[in-house]
């Protein structure tokens, strides 16, 4: 196969590739006749998709949520591309990865090796001197790797692709063994605050190609799921001191910053209002990196439709 991006497609062209199956309905056209009606998404954009023929064929293949292998034609309705898909199945590296498929085709992904950034955040939290912290970070990570390794950050705002976790997570430590030194507080504290603030997504989200809610991410979240993850691990430690825990456990608790944003605490000493704003910071500009990226108007100004709600310049030098 020689799959084709969906970035690519232009009306007329006849495609195969692969791509994620983000929406499947089972619809009846005006003429009484069955048809799917579906969403593919690849790491390059997104589009609609239709299957009119063999429906209770093709229907039973794949379901929503799965990687699929499609075979179609591009057409154009309403001023907008479609794909006429006339064979799909549900992909997997067992089936297709000689025909080179790989769930990396098929969801945004970081731009950064997330083996090369698992070692970076390996060795800053060897850096981290208080025994305590430093076991307590190391046996979190090293128990949760497989999934550290490809989480997002988010569903749907910042660092929203594979790996994005992983991203956001080495990016704030790094400002943080900046900010420690410059501002005089418990460096130890302050890097195992920002490496565990989100450890909850870890059970928040799942673990899935189409990233959603668990059970326990909805009814509980990922700030309250982190704290006990923490709590937990503590135990675990043989004389573990109760302070050092607590004020960790408020880190975590404190990080969004403000009960609008749900917050259970606000930040109540310097080290847990340091991870509230490196988190915040490193978190708004890579939302709006992604805005002026994916912006698709002519000029130096994005589309007021956006996240920050006002046009933001793309091109500092004025040049169009």
């Amino acid at each position: 196969m020689n799959p084709v991006h969906i970035k690519a497609f232009q009306e007329g062209d006849k495609i195969q590739g692969f791509y994620l199956c983000t929406e499947k309905h089972l619809r009846t056209s005006r003429a009484g006749e069955p048809y799917l009606d579906l969403t593919l998404r690849d790491r390059t954009g997104q589009i609609q998709a239709k299957v009119w023929d063999k429906v209770q064929e093709l229907t039973a293949r794949f379901e929503s949520g799965d990687p699929v292998a499609v075979r179609g034609r591009v057409e154009s309705f309403q001023d907008h591309l479609q794909l006429i898909v006339k064979k799909i199945n549900r992909a997997s590296i067992q089936t297709y990865g000689r025909y080179g498929y790989s769930p990396d085709l098929i969801v945004p992904i970081s731009e950064k090796d997330p083996k090369e950034m698992w070692q970076e955040v390996l060795r800053l939290i060897r850096t981290i001197e208080n025994g305590f912290l430093r076991n307590l970070v190391k046996n979190i990570f090293q128990e949760n790797k497989s999934r550290l390794l490809v989480y997002p950050a988010s569903m749907t705002l910042h660092h929203a692709f594979r790996s994005g976790f992983l991203e956001h997570t080495l990016s704030i430590m790094k400002l943080g063994t900046v900010v420690a030194d410059l501002y005089a507080v418990d460096r130890s504290l302050l890097l195992a605050g920002l490496a565990l603030h989100d450890i909850g997504k870890l059970k928040e989200l799942t673990p899935r190609l189409v990233t959603e809610y668990t059970d326990e991410g909805q009814l509980i979240g990922h700030i309250i799921l982190g704290r006990d993850m923490v709590r937990k691990a503590a135990r675990k430690i043989r004389g573990f001191p109760e302070e050092l825990r607590l004020k960790l456990e408020h880190i975590i608790l404190a990080h969004q910053g403000r009960p609008e944003w749900q917050s259970p605490r606000v930040p109540k000493f310097p080290e847990a209002f340091l991870v509230h704003m490196l988190d915040n910071l490193d978190a708004k500009l890579n939302i709006m990196q992604t805005v002026i990226r994916n912006d698709s108007e002519t000029g130096n100004w994005t589309t007021r439709h956006n996240y920050f709600r006002i046009s933001l310049l793309k091109d500092g030098d004025g040049s169009e």
